[in-house]
Formats: C-alpha cells, structure tokens, sequence
C-alpha cells in the first residue's frame, strides 16, 4: 500500500516542479496552492501521511492574507495529528525562530536535492509509522525451525496437533497461533515487564502515536491498567475523587489502595434508564469541600466518554483540577480512538490529563484484554520506580505475546489508516440513523435526548459512534428486541436498558451489517409486541436510586470477615462486597457502604429485569458483623462526610 505526500506552495510553477521532481524519485504527490485546498485534501484523503510546505501559504484564493511558520503548522496538525510535517524553504536556520516542535523535518530549497528530500520522508514515515517492531520480531521468530526446549507445554503445538483427541483445537487455531505463542525466554523478543528492545520500540511509537509522554502495554484490560495507576498515585488514607458510575476495577483499585473515596454523582437519565457525564459544577464543588475539609485529595478519575458515548468538556475539568493541584486519570475505555480524527477532539491526552487508560482491544484491532496505559504526568519521573513495582504486581510474568503484537499493530493501522477508518464510521453511522429513523417504531436517540437538565450547559457532546436506539413504540423490551435479533437475525447489541439498545459502530463495521441490522429491525417492527408502551416502562417510571454513605474505608470493610444475610434483611448493614449489576459493571454496592431499603429495592429491580449482578450468592450479601464495625470504629476506618 503506497501513501501520498501533500506539498503545499502558493507558486503554482514551482509547485509542479516541486512536485515532478519527487514523483521521480518514487514519491505519490498530491498538491496544493494555499490552506483551504490543503484542508479540503488532508479531510477527504486518509492516505496522506506527510505534509512538505513551504513557509507561509495563503488562506484560500480569494483570501491572500498569509499563514506563517508555528501558525501554520499549527492549522495543519489541528487537521490531522498523525502527518509528519516537514519544512522546504529558502530561509536558513537562524531566520526560523520556532516551529512549535512540529516539524519532523527542514529542507533548504537551494539544495535542490530531491533525492534526499524523498529518502528523509520515506524514513521518517517508515520508522514512525509502518514499521511494527514487535510484531515484526515475532514473525520472524515464528518462522524459524528452532526446537523448543522451554515454555509453554505445547512446544510450538507439537503437544497436539498429532493427538488423536484434541487435533481440532490446534486445526481451529492454525500453525501460526501456537508457533507464536512463546515464553519471556526468548530474548529477541524482549520482556514487557522490563523492556529494552522491541517492546520498548513499540511502546515509543505507540506514545508517539497517541499523544503521551510514555506509553505502556497492558495484557490484562483496562480493568488492571486502571488499578495500577491508583494504587501509584494514592497511598492509605489519600482520598480520590471517583465518578461512581465509574468501573468495577477503579472501585478494585480504590480497596488495593487503602484510600479514602469521595464519590461523585452522575447526572441520570430517569426516561431511558442511562447515567451520563458528571455535572461540572459538581465536580469543583466537591473538589473545593475535600480540599477545605484538609482531605489528602490527591486525584479525580472520570470515564470519557461514557458507555452510552457522552463526552465531557474535558479540557476545562483537567484545567480545573490542575489549578488545585490534583492528577487527573481519564478512563478511555471507550474512547481510544479519539486522537486519530479531529470529530472526537481532545482525547485525554491532547486536554492535558496527567493519565488515560485505553481499552485497545474495545475499539480497535487487538485481541480481548489488550490495553495501553498513556502517561502525560510532568511528576511521572519522581514516582516511576514505584509505578513500575505495580505494573509488575498485576501483570503476569508469562504475559500472551500475541496480545503485545495486536497492539503493535493497532498502533500502527490506527496511525496510517485511523483518520479514514473513523471517518467511514462515522458516515456509516449516519447512514444508520436514517435508517433506523425511517421505521416508525424505533429512534435513534439524539444528545438532547441522552442528557439530562444538570448537565445541559456543560458543554456534552456525544460520541456518534455509540448508537443509541429507543425501541419504546416497538411493543417489547429492549431484553425482548435483543433476543430477536440474536436468535432469529444472529445480530448482538453491545448493551440493553428497560427501553433502549445500544450498538457500536467500529473500525470494523461494514455497509452488509449496516444494512442486515436495519432489514432485521424492519422485520421486528412488522410483528406485533404484546406489551403497550406504559406496560414496558412500568416498573421503571419511578425507579430512583438514591446511594447510600460510606461509613468506614473500603479496604477495611472487604477485609472483615463478615457474615451473610438475604439482601432484604441486610438493610441498615454495611456491605463487605461488592455488589455489581453486570453489564456495563457499576457496583450499587462498595465494602464499607451503608445497605439502605433504596438500594435494595433498586437491586431487586434488576433481579426480576434478569440482569446479572455480581457479589449476591443465591439472593445472600456479606455483611460486617456489629463486632467488627466496632472494631473498625475503634482503630479509625470511619470515614467522615
């Protein structure tokens, strides 16, 4: 696959000169006269991987006002991040004041040497961008003869691809799989818990890529990313600011820890049953009251955008927590993508925030549980030693290399192809909701239909590759749409609420199932439902949660001992587990919670809705013994709100 350079040059001679001349020695050249041909190319062409520019161009052909130099360059990567931009010109060094750091290369027009001006680029493109050093490094390995006299069992699959009993296991997965699956005794392919080669090279592009300072492969999900990096920034007693619609795993890392909790409340869609972005002044206000209550508040993390594709005004909640001195971690579980397309900007990194947490695996091409920790913190170094001492603590010394070559990969497709694959998401998602919004018993749901009033002048914008579909009119549930569509049109939907189901529009989405999922929804409209509109939101009208205090640390409740009761007589108790409602994995619940009738009554709710909810044993909960509450009273695990 061969990609384009723009040349950008208001002299229209020298332009096609410019350009013949590169074009000789290999180069793909697209051209440009001024700032609005280059952006019209840079947004309709994702195979443009470098910009050569002269050193002020015009804005358009009607409008001569020039864009100089830092200014310039500026526009270019606020268009598309990921182009290498590289400078020809006839001025010297010493009339260049600065560049912003932008450029990834200089050219003296006088040298009229065009053979280097291509062989610089191509090198610059290749070693930035093509090249996966990591994958690269297992292929050939792979393909070599070697006898394996090490880990794993298997041996390359000689364990069983003769065995009468399980050859199918290796004929499903193939040669490739098992000949790739190889120990951290192989030296050429260096070790993810101390690398100093091809991982290392890998980890470098990615931060390149997405925008950090240093980037980290994580082979066990967000789930773990997100607990290593509490547990770095927070010792026992700290406190943290937490979304408590945030993950299970932020709750995990929060007990590891042994800090102090300061929950935020999210703002709620009642209608449709959907928990939405943190509202702002919320956000400051709690900030201010923990700081002034003498709180160690030491970081805030927030989930962007959320499940249902709400993302936060980013930027101004990381300018306001700076101001007070407070790391920010973004959970971008859903978000990963964000850096390669101006539509979702800014990502975490690109506001400012000191960490994100990426799902890989969620939203681009890498396999199940492969994540990146991106790390942007100016004090990362002071703190990187013990950083690194977690890192090790929760991730596997035999990490799955397969799952290291899938984000090397991911890194590399998203930074050549992730403007193009996003931008036909994105128009595959309009093509969808005009579909969908042609039928007359489902809607595709709109921001002002997601937000609620508390949070309508943050400035929410949603993520248009979430979907949302209100299938109120329809006659079923959602539950009951769901189940059509998997067992009679074999489609899966992401996730489900009382009247709403949610899909996602990936890089791997195509116009067939685009168009299977709108004849399968056509199909379901022309049945007849047996449950009347009021009837399906019936049991959710008045559904309220309204959660509880925590009275004691949460890593000193979970660890009592405890005693399990029915979830209904457990009111007035505290929880030593946690209770999650599974998926999307928001505990109701958390160790040293106070059981109230609401919460219960809300999990019931759940229960008779058939949701899975993790922590409850055949309708029982763990609970502290009075006992032990007293004991966690007296050695000072009572948390005071």
């Amino acid at each position: 696959m061969s990609y384009s350079i723009l040349l950008i040059d208001s002299e229209a001679k020298r332009l096609r000169e410019v350009a013949t001349l590169l074009e000789k020695q290999g180069m793909n050249m697209l051209t440009a006269k001024n700032v609005a041909e280059a952006e019209q190319l840079l947004l309709s062409d994702g195979s443009i991987q470098a910009v050569l520019t002269s050193w002020k161009v015009p804005l358009s052909d009607s409008d001569k006002t020039y864009v100089v130099g830092e200014e310039l360059f500026k526009l270019i990567s606020k268009v598309r991040f990921e182009v290498d931009i590289f400078l020809l010109t006839n001025k010297t060094a010493g009339e260049i004041y600065t560049t912003g750091g932008l450029l990834s290369g200089y050219f003296y027009r006088g040298d009229n040497d065009y053979e280097d001006i291509a062989s610089k680029i191509h090198s610059v493109v290749y070693n930035g961008k093509i090249r996966a050093p990591f994958f690269d490094a297992l292929v050939e390995y792979s393909n070599t003869t070697r006898d394996s006299w090490h880990t794993p069992g298997h041996a390359g699959g000689f364990s069983v691809k003769n065995s009468p009993w399980v050859k199918d296991f290796y004929d499903f997965f193939g040669h490739n799989m098992f000949a790739s699956d190889l120990s951290v005794s192989v030296p050429a392919l260096d070790s993810l818990l101390e690398p100093k080669g091809v991982i290392k090279e890998a980890q470098e592009l990615a931060a390149r890529a997405f925008g950090s300072r240093y980037t980290f492969f994580a082979t066990n999900g967000t789930s773990t990313s997100n607990k290593i990096l509490i547990q770095t920034l927070l010792k026992p007693g700290d406190a943290i600011l937490l979304d408590r619609n945030c993950h299970k795993s932020v709750h995990y890392g929060v007990i590891i820890s042994g800090a102090e909790p300061i929950y935020l409340m999210p703002s709620v869609n009642n209608k449709y049953g959907i928990f939405g972005p943190i509202p702002k002044k919320q956000i400051i206000e709690k900030m201010d009251k923990a700081i002034a209550d003498g709180k160690r508040l030491k970081a805030i993390i927030l989930t962007n955008c959320t499940y249902d594709g709400l993302i936060y005004d980013i930027a101004d909640i990381v300018k306001e927590a700076h101001d007070r001195g407070i790391k920010i971690i973004v959970d971008e579980a859903w978000f990963g993508y964000a850096h390669f397309h101006p539509e979702f900007a800014p990502c975490a990194m690109e506001a400012g925030a000191d960490y994100a947490t990426q799902s890989t695996h969620k939203t681009m091409s890498s396999f199940s549980q492969a994540s990146m920790i991106h790390v942007q913190d100016p004090d990362f170094e002071k703190n990187r030693e013990f950083f690194t001492e977690n890192l090790n603590m929760h991730t596997s010394t035999s990490p799955q290399y397969t799952m290291i070559a899938s984000l090397d990969i991911a890194r590399k497709q998203m930074v050549l192809e992730g403007y193009t694959l996003l931008s036909n998401a994105l128009k595959l998602s309009e093509m969808l909701k005009k579909s969908i919004n042609s039928l007359k018993k489902f809607r595709v749901l709109e921001l002002e239909d997601l937000i609620s009033e508390e949070v309508a002048n943050d400035n929410i914008r949603l993520d248009k590759t979430k979907i949302t579909i209100d299938v109120t009119n329809s006659g079923y549930t959602a539950h009951e749409v769901e189940r059509i569509l998997m067992t009679k049109h074999n489609i899966q939907v992401e996730k489900t609420t009382f009247n709403t189901l949610t899909l996602l529009i990936t890089i791997g989405t195509t116009q067939s199932k685009i168009n299977r999922l709108y004849f399968a929804l056509e199909s379901i409209e022309r049945m007849s439902g047996n449950q009347a509109e009021a009837a399906v939101n019936e049991i959710w009208k008045d559904f309220k949660l309204k959660l509880s205090p925590i009275k004691y640390l949460p890593r000193f409740a979970f660890y009592t001992d405890g005693e399990m009761m029915p979830l209904r007589n457990a009111i007035g108790r505290i929880c030593a587990t946690m209770i999650v409602p599974y998926p999307p994995g928001i505990p109701f619940l958390v160790p040293g919670q106070l059981i109230t009738e609401d919460i219960v009554n809300a999990l019931q709710v759940y229960r008779d809705y058939n949701v899975e909810i993790h922590g409850l044993n055949e309708g029982l909960i763990k609970v502290c013994t009075p006992e032990e509450e007293k004991q966690l009273t007296d050695k000072g695990h009572a948390v005071v709100q």
